[in-house]
C-alpha cells in the first residue's frame, strides 16, 4: 500500500484515480500537441506558420469564448486548457488542508519551476525569483536600488505608466531625478532608439530603464547596445519584459542587463497573477525587497519572495504552460504571430488616413502592432469594433501618437484576423458610428 506521501505526490501530479474524491488530471492536450509538432518536424518555421491544420491542432487546446474576438493578449492570455486544468487541480488539493498541502506538498515545487523557467531565460537558477506579474518585479528593482537625492534616472516617456508612477514616486520621496525620453514612433532602425537615450545620460546618470518590448506600439528595443552602453558608465541598467519572454526567441545570456521583470500571463500563457524577476546574482546582497525578509536571507534570491500567505497553484502551473510551449516550439510560435500580424497589418497598411506605428520588419517588432485611422479618436474606434463585432482591441493614446494595439495569440484565426481587416476597412469608408 503506497505511503501518504506517495499518494499525496501521485494527486499533485495527476496519476490518482477519480475515485480517490480527489481531481484526476486526464487531459491529452499536450499529446496532440506533441503529435502535431511531429508533424511538421524539420520544416521552416516560416513555412509552418502559414499552415492552418497544424495551428488548428493548437487552437482546440484552449477553452474560448469565440462569440468574442480577442485582440488584447497583450493584457493577459486565456491558459491553454492543460494550463488551467493543472491550476484548477492545484486549488482543490491546497483546499484539503492548506497548512499542510499547499505549504508542504506544492510549495516546495517552486523549485522546479525555478529551475525550469531559469533554463529558459538563460540565467541561474540562483538569479531568478518568482513574483506575481512584471510590477511588482520591477518594482522591486525600482525601489529596492540605494539611490540620493540628484540621482538621475533615464528612462522613456513611452514605458508603463505603472513603472514610470513608481519612479516619481521616488522623485517626490528621495529626490531622484528622473529623465522620460522621447524616441521616435515607428523607429527605421535601432541606432534612432539609441541616440535620445544616450544623450539624456550625465555622470549624474545611475539608472537606465527601458522596455524590452514598448507595451504601446510592439516596438522591440535594442537591449543589448543599450546595456553595454550603460554598463560601460557604470549605470544600472532594468529591463522590462513584460511582452516578450517567449513572444519571440532570446536568452537573458544576449544581453549585460543588471535586473529584468516579466510577466508570465501574456505570452508565457501562464495562469493570471505570475511572473519573474532577474537579479543579476551579484547584486542580490545590495538590492532591498519589496517585502522586509530576514537578514539571513540578504543574498538569496528567494528574499524576494518573502510576500506572505500566497496560493501554491499559480506558480506551480508554470510548469505546465512551459511544457505546452516547448511542444509548439518558440521560433515556430514567433513566425505564427508574425503571420497573424503581417496578415491585416500589410493589408491596411499604405491606404489613406492610416497610421501604422509599428516597424514589421522582425528585428524590430513580432506579434503586437498599432494603426491608428486619421480623424477617429481611438477609444471611439475601439468601441465601435466593440459594438459591432464583439472585437475586443485597446486603444492607446500618447501625446506623440494615437491609435489601437491589436496582439493576438496562437490561439486566433484567420477568420478573426481577417474580421478585423474587414472591419477596419468599413471604418475607413464609413466612420464609426
Amino acid at each position: 500500500m503506497p505511503s501518504r506521501r506517495t499518494f499525496l505526490h501521485r494527486v499533485a501530479h495527476g496519476t490518482v484515480a477519480a475515485g480517490t474524491g480527489l481531481l484526476a488530471f486526464t487531459d491529452d492536450s499536450l499529446a496532440h500537441l506533441e503529435a502535431a509538432s511531429r508533424s511538421v518536424a524539420g520544416r521552416p518555421a516560416s513555412e509552418v506558420a502559414a499552415d492552418e491544420t497544424y495551428w488548428r491542432e493548437i487552437q482546440q487546446a484552449f477553452t474560448l469564448d469565440r462569440t468574442l474576438v480577442n485582440l488584447n493578449n497583450g493584457g493577459c492570455c486565456p491558459s491553454p486548457r492543460v494550463v488551467h486544468e493543472a491550476f484548477k487541480r492545484y486549488l482543490d488539493i491546497s483546499n484539503q488542508a492548506p497548512v499542510y498541502h499547499m505549504w508542504q506538498v506544492l510549495e516546495p515545487n517552486i523549485e522546479t519551476v525555478r529551475r525550469r523557467l531559469a533554463a529558459d531565460f538563460g540565467c541561474d537558477p540562483e538569479e531568478m525569483a518568482i513574483t506575481r506579474n512584471a510590477s511588482e518585479a520591477l518594482q522591486i528593482a525600482q525601489l529596492g536600488i540605494d539611490l540620493k537625492a540628484g540621482d538621475e534616472v533615464v528612462t522613456t516617456n513611452q514605458d508603463y505608466p505603472r513603472m514610470l508612477d513608481t519612479w516619481e514616486q521616488r522623485v517626490r520621496r528621495d529626490g531622484i531625478v528622473l529623465k522620460k525620453v522621447s524616441i521616435p514612433t515607428p523607429a527605421a532602425d535601432m541606432a534612432e532608439l539609441v541616440r535620445p537615450i544616450e544623450a539624456a545620460i550625465t555622470p549624474r546618470t545611475k539608472v537606465l530603464h527601458f522596455c524590452h518590448v514598448v507595451n504601446l506600439t510592439g516596438q522591440i528595443m535594442p537591449v543589448r547596445e543599450l546595456t553595454r552602453l550603460a554598463r560601460a558608465r557604470g549605470i544600472r541598467t532594468i529591463v522590462d519584459g513584460a511582452h516578450a519572454f517567449q513572444h519571440f526567441p532570446f536568452s537573458v545570456r544576449d544581453f549585460d542587463c543588471d535586473y529584468y521583470g516579466c510577466s508570465l500571463h501574456k505570452w508565457t500563457l501562464a495562469p493570471i497573477g505570475t511572473g519573474f524577476l532577474y537579479v543579476r546574482r551579484e547584486l542580490i546582497p545590495s538590492l532591498w525587497p519589496l517585502t522586509p525578509a530576514s537578514a539571513s536571507l540578504e543574498g538569496n534570491i528567494r528574499k524576494f519572495e518573502e510576500i506572505g500567505t500566497h496560493p501554491a497553484a499559480n506558480h506551480n502551473a508554470i510548469a505546465e504552460a512551459l511544457a505546452f510551449q516547448h511542444g509548439i516550439g518558440l521560433e515556430r510560435k514567433a513566425a505564427r504571430l508574425r503571420y497573424l500580424r503581417d496578415r491585416w497589418a500589410r493589408r491596411l497598411q499604405g491606404r489613406p488616413r492610416v497610421r501604422l506605428h509599428t516597424n514589421l520588419a522582425p528585428e524590430h517588432s513580432c506579434g503586437l502592432a498599432t494603426v491608428g485611422i486619421e480623424g477617429i479618436d481611438p477609444g471611439a474606434l475601439a468601441s465601435h469594433l466593440w459594438a459591432t463585432y464583439r472585437m475586443i482591441v485597446t486603444p492607446i493614446k500618447h501625446a506623440e501618437f494615437e491609435g489601437i494595439r491589436i496582439t493576438p495569440n496562437v490561439y486566433t484565426t484567420l477568420e478573426e484576423i481577417d474580421t478585423f481587416a474587414e472591419a477596419m476597412e468599413e471604418v475607413l469608408r464609413k466612420g464609426v458610428s
